[in-house]
């Protein structure tokens, strides 16, 4: 195996001067930045400031537990997610959905460098099957060697591509693109290959990846919920001026809620994938690409509260409104109102999932992205005030990369810190 891969765009050095910095986290100290949907809430039993504070000691620590340097290549940096030895396969290090991940979390934070070389491993190890330019979905380290997981690490996931553009699209205003990395031009570049490799143009669905064709029977029409990040859409079709943007956020909420109607009318849970069959969009069958949960609300879906209240609390596009509503009333009533109740995992009527033990535990992967829909109603504010003190208390320790990296992005928009490209501080 070799080191690098060929790739379109040069690697470029990190040792030059860094830009200033345009909108330094805190966004919302006092109350200045507010979000522009009227009603969104956030938590009222603890002071900005403290929020605030929070979202810094606990980002400095996941920064300090994550972030790995490629040895050989001090200018790229990976996230580290495979802290555990749990992920398949053992040697495992780095996966686009945690490079999108750290990105994100660098430009909100004003952590340029970081940023900087995050970024370059992701033009490292671009997806073989569109160099120019996704990303490889996954990373070993072989002998002190990091390179492509060989059985589809060089194939991109749609949602590390979404959110590596989306962040690009954030360091173009919180920096500007006109220093050491053009980050517009990359977010360009990645916006159009994402439409003609990730999206099914003739669906208007997101497909699983790049290495998933239209016509392939099984995962052609298949999407996932997980990646439903309809607010990143939102920035994409306003930074690229193309309407097809719209009309993937447009059968985005026709599938939620025709999933929400037909399948968990009393809960609003969304499976972590979806087939299209008989002119219909259902759960997945069990282990239709991963595990036996496939159809239910687990490890893939449990970020969907996040990702599609953010859209509502940005953009006031109330389409998902009644199944957020219904999920915010399921979940509260199935936690008794308690934090610390919310398991993790669900079938969609609400049937508590257990692990490969049998056992019922939490996890913040699970409780935080509840905090994000929460917001969206006055009526949630003890139930957002406790998910908030909950998930304060829960030591950086204690959970892993996938949970203390979806602690703090749903953190940063539960403390209105969430700017966007079309939101601006």
């Amino acid at each position: 195996m070799n080191k690098f891969v060929c790739f379109i765009f040069p690697l470029i050095s990190t040792f030059t001067g860094l830009q200033a910095l345009n909108f330094p986290f805190p966004v919302s100290t006092n109350n200045s930045y507010v979000y522009p949907t009227s009603g969104v809430i956030k938590p009222n039993d603890v002071s900005q400031a403290a929020m605030n504070a929070t979202i810094q000691t606990f980002y400095n620590e996941w920064k300090q537990q994550y972030l790995a340097t490629v040895p050989y290549a001090p200018d790229l940096m990976y996230v580290f997610y495979n802290e555990d030895g749990e992920s398949d396969p053992e040697n495992a290090v780095a996966v686009s959905e945690g490079q999108g991940y750290g990105m994100i979390l660098s430009a909100y934070m004003g952590d340029q460098a970081n940023f900087d070389s995050l970024f370059r491993f992701c033009l490292a190890f671009p997806s073989n099957i569109t160099p120019s330019f996704l990303i490889g979905w996954q990373q070993v380290d072989e002998d002190g060697t990091i390179d492509y997981f060989p059985d589809g690490g060089d194939h991109s996931a749609t949602d590390g591509d979404l959110d590596v553009a989306y962040a690009l699209l954030l360091a173009d205003k919180q920096w500007g693109s006109g220093g050491n990395i053009n980050y517009l031009s990359y977010a360009n570049t990645m916006m159009s290959s994402i439409l003609s490799k990730d999206v099914n143009l003739s669906k208007f669905t997101l497909k699983l990846g790049d290495w998933v064709t239209n016509n392939d029977r099984k995962f052609g029409k298949a999407t996932r919920p997980s990646d439903f990040l309809l607010n990143h859409l939102r920035c994409f079709a306003a930074a690229s001026g193309d309407s097809r943007w719209l009309s993937v956020i447009d059968k985005i909420y026709s599938i939620i809620n025709e999933l929400h109607t037909n399948f968990s009318s009393n809960t609003g849970l969304l499976p972590d994938f979806v087939e299209f069959k008989n002119s219909s969009y259902i759960p997945a069958a069990d282990h239709f690409l991963e595990r036996e949960t496939d159809g239910d609300y687990s490890w893939n879906s449990c970020r969907t509260p996040w990702r599609i209240a953010t859209d509502y609390i940005l953009s006031g596009d109330t389409r998902a409104l009644n199944q957020l509503t219904t999920l915010n009333s399921w979940i509260r009533n199935a936690a008794s109102n308690q934090a610390y109740n919310i398991n993790a995992g669900y079938e969609l009527d609400g049937t508590l999932l257990p692990d490969e033990e049998g056992e019922f535990y939490d996890d913040l992967s699970f409780t935080t992205p509840f905090g994000v829909s929460a917001m969206i109603n006055a009526t949630n504010q003890i139930w957002l005030n406790r998910i908030w003190a909950y998930t304060a208390d829960y030591p950086t320790s204690e959970g892993n990369y996938f949970s203390n990296s979806i602690r703090l992005l749903s953190w940063i928009v539960i403390s209105g810190n969430w700017w966007t490209p079309i939101n601006l501080p």
